[in-house]
This record gives structure tokens, sequence and C-alpha cells, in this order.
């Protein structure tokens, strides 16, 4: 596959991630959604590692998908508790523009300008995002400037993960996404440990647990597949599109009637995916 269908294929896979996390939300606290998709999917990796018979590599480079996991993980729990602090549209859509903005910066800094197809898919997939992340607030409903603030945290940290997975992607794919997964579950634990959060029931929750993390691996997968292939920019965008999957699982399973705005914003999309898959 291109870099267009490798990063289409993460965004995809990310997208379904969320929407099951989503629901194991509404069972039980997002720390142990989190940690038990965590710790099983780095079971499976470890086993894909030992039954390929891959050794440990020597790269130094794998060090930064070991900083990209922890914080990244860390980031996922500021994501969260910015959104319970209020009103989620404006806070989601910050977090959203920088986890694409700032690997497209960075390339665009490192690998210089692309071809003006390739520029203006990155504009239209940048306003895409805020559009399809960004959901008018309720009535009364007012975003604090804390929760701006730790949205826009996550956001720096979401996109940086991404550029740290593409500054490892020398390394064999499988174990970059191990060590990511491993720092991340090293960082969950010790958050659990720190702030233990009150469970009313454990009933279920693990199921969408396990299944969003598994499905988060395969995600990053395609994203490191993607980064190896081609630019940053382009692969770290079309992943970045993975709330407009999110968003049609719940209007397909859920019935959740997607707004006006975010379906101007998947149309948007779509308009970038054909640009920059040119």
């Amino acid at each position: 596959m291109s870099v267009a269908g490798f990063g289409l294929a993460s965004a995809a896979s990310w997208g379904g991630s969320d929407f099951l996390g989503g629901l194991g939300t509404r069972r039980a606290p997002a720390q142990l959604v989190v940690i038990s998709g965590q710790l099983v999917s780095l079971l499976v990796l470890v086993a894909m590692i030992v039954a390929t018979g891959q050794g440990l590599p020597r790269d130094p480079a794998l060090g930064f998908a070991v900083v990209g996991g922890f914080e990244g993980a860390l980031s996922l729990m500021l994501f969260y508790r910015a959104l319970a602090m209020g009103a989620m549209g404006l806070t989601a859509a910050v977090a959203g523009l920088l986890t694409a903005l700032l690997p497209v910066v960075y390339a665009l800094l490192r690998e210089g300008l692309p071809g003006p197809s390739v520029l203006t898919g990155l504009g239209l997939g940048l306003a895409a995002i805020w559009l399809i992340t960004r959901t008018p607030a309720g009535a009364g409903e007012r975003t604090p400037a804390r929760a701006l603030l730790l949205g826009a945290v996550a956001g720096c940290g979401f996109g940086a993960q991404m550029i740290l997975f593409k500054l490892a992607s020398g390394c064999s794919f499988l174990w970059i996404v191990t060590s990511a997964r491993a720092a991340g579950s090293c960082a969950m634990l010790l958050a659990l440990l720190i702030a233990p959060p009150k469970v009313q029931s454990w009933r279920g929750f693990w199921r969408f647990g396990i299944a969003a993390g598994l499905l988060d691996s395969v995600g990053t997968i395609f994203y490191i597949r993607a980064t190896q292939l081609g630019r940053l920019d382009i692969a770290a965008l079309l992943c970045s599109l993975y709330p407009a999957v999110t968003i049609l699982l719940a209007a397909f399973v859920l019935r959740e009637r997607p707004h006006p705005r975010q379906i101007a914003g998947m149309a948007l999309a779509l308009a970038a995916v054909l640009l920059l898959s040119l």
C-alpha cells in the first residue's frame, strides 16, 4: 500500500479504538479501560516478537519510541481529564488540531515544502480536523480555561508522539510498537498507583478496553509504515482524521446523528485525501 493507504488504515483503526474505548468508559473509569488494553496488547506484541524470532535491536533510535509511548499515555490521561471538565467540543478541537499541526510543521521545516497539491491537501485536512472535532456546546455550557489548557497540552503530546515514532521508524515497526506499549503501560500503572480511581462496577469494561487497545496497536503499526514510506506531514494528517471514523461508527451503531459541521468536515477530508493521494 501507499502512504495514503496506510494512513487511512491507521485512521480507521484508531477511530474504531476510540469508539470501543468510549463504550468502555461508560462502564468504568477511563484509566482502567486504557490500562486493560495496554497490558493485553503488550502481551500480544511480545508473543509476536518471540514467534518471529526478532532479537533486541541495538539501534538507539528505539529510545524515541519509548519516550513517545510514555508521554503519549500521559497525554491521553490529560485529554480524558480535560473532556471531563466541561463542554467537550472546543477542547477536542484544540487537541485534534494540535495533534496534526505539530507533525506537519516539523515535516515542513525538516523536509521542505511539498508540491502545491499536497500543500492544499494539508490545509484542507487541518480545516477538516477542526470541523470534525469541533461540536457546538449545549445551551449555557462553557469550556473552562483549564480544560482548554489541558486539551492543548494533550494535543501537543499526541503530536510529539507522532514525531517521535517517525524518528524511530528506521527500526522494526514491531519493536517500535512494543517498546511504546511497554512504556505506556508503565505510565498508566504509575498513574493508577498515584491516583487510583473509584470503581463501582468491574463488569464487562475490560472487553472494550482490550479490543480498543489491540486496534490502537494496529493503527500505530499502520502509521509507522506510512512514515517509513513517505513524508511525515502526509502520514500524520491522514492518520489524524480518525475522529471521522469514530463519528461514523457512533452514527451507524448508536444512531447518534452527526452535526452538519462534522459532515462538512468529512467532505473536506475527502477532498484532502484525494489531493494527498496524487
